[in-house]
């Protein structure tokens, strides 16, 4: 072998390639982190407080931004039926879905229970 060749040969071949699905994780060096858990509460207030800060801004004079707003609006009722959808198929009633929202559950059933397009 001449020189050139011992210089452009690696000093350490790479490993092989581990077969897919194969676990190449060394755990005595990966510690075990508890994954943080964010409830739904941590959600919403977070999501109110974009929400009023997008206000502030708004409110400064960025009229534009208004009809962005009404828009968001529009979002969140469609995200509300959503998950009217999924409790309803989870198995909640519409008088359990009701008293949570306030209102009877016929209210629910007439805003949330007919086929939406």
């Amino acid at each position: 072998m001449t020189a050139l060749h011992a210089l452009n040969r690696p000093a350490n071949p790479s490993p092989p390639a581990s077969p897919a699905g194969q676990n190449t994780v060394n755990t005595s060096l990966t510690p075990s982190r508890a994954r943080r858990l964010v409830e739904n509460d941590d959600y919403a207030a977070f999501t109110r407080r974009i929400l009023r800060a997008y206000a502030r801004r708004i409110a400064t004079g960025d009229i534009e931004a208004l009809t962005l707003m009404t828009d968001l609006a529009d979002e969140i009722d469609s995200a509300i039926s959503q998950a009217v959808t999924g409790l309803r198929a989870s198995g909640y009633s519409w008088a359990e879905i009701g008293s949570r929202l306030g209102i009877t559950r016929q209210a629910a059933q007439q805003r949330w229970g007919g086929t939406r397009p």
